[in-house]
């Protein structure tokens, strides 16, 4: 499996002769408003081009529809016949932009041998849930490639820790920039990260999402730090820069 952070939560993602991108976010640096008000987002520039983004796509995986997800520039630029899978609720939003082929995941489907399933998330804890709405989170198998399980924009709670624990995933991909929002948490943090690598000792883990908005109170660096401090290894606890491949196989168990 390769596995490619563009930026943010925006991966390219490639099972076998698969190609899958995951939440597209193309804004331009600084393009779009300020969530914390500290800077205009995003923080930084995609590191590739978005005709590099979209080269071989074959399926876009849209876990929700805040703008840092799938922003404008995104909906106006990837491919209007290209497939699109989404939660249940925000197919008919996509399809007001013009999209074909858009698949709500209910529960699970089939694309291309590659099994998707819908997979739970909380967006905060608390009332805050209410405002950020409906996310979720997937897991993808294929015969032959390591086993991922992507949770999305969510704070560790106990279906995520139960998805785990019936799945057995080979790769999680977490998301773990304490965002937040008005004040309150809206996704992993340092601590829930490390939560999760020391209660699951198999998976690899791979952390993205960082250094993108300006509601973040995570940086890599200091996620790094705090994993090493709990006992957690670099091998373990993958913290990819932007526009990183990394080559994913089955961890030894």
């Amino acid at each position: 499996m390769k596995l490619q952070l563009l930026r943010n939560a925006t991966l390219k993602l490639n099972l076998g002769d698969r190609t899958i991108l995951i939440d597209p976010f193309f804004a331009p640096k600084h393009s779009r408003p300020s969530i914390a008000g500290s800077s205009p987002n995003p923080l930084v520039d995609l590191p590739v081009s978005i005709d590099q983004a979209l080269d071989g796509v074959e399926l876009v995986i849209v876990s929700h529809l805040h703008s840092d997800h799938f922003d404008p520039l995104a909906q106006s630029l990837v491919p209007k016949d290209m497939p699109i899978v989404c939660q249940p609720g925000d197919d008919s939003k996509i399809r007001s932009f013009g999209f074909e082929k858009v698949t709500p995941l209910h529960n699970q489907l089939d694309w291309r041998d590659v099994k998707l399933t819908r997979r739970q998330g909380r967006h905060g804890f608390g009332l805050v849930v209410e405002k950020m709405g409906p996310v979720m989170g997937f897991s993808l198998e294929l015969e032959g490639e390591p086993s991922l399980y992507w949770t999305g924009d969510t704070v560790l709670y106990p279906p995520i820790e139960e998805t785990i624990r019936s799945t057995d995933p080979d790769i999680i991909v977490i998301h773990p920039s304490g965002a937040l929002w008005e004040g309150e948490s809206i996704a992993m943090d340092a601590e829930q990260a490390a939560t999760l690598c020391k209660t699951f000792p198999h998976p690899i883990v791979v952390a993205t999402h960082l250094e993108a908005l300006d509601h973040a109170t995570v940086t890599r660096d200091q996620l790094r730090q705090f994993s090493l401090s709990q006992g957690i290894t670099a091998e373990r606890l993958l913290i990819p820069r932007d526009g990183e491949l990394l080559y994913l196989d089955v961890p030894a168990k």
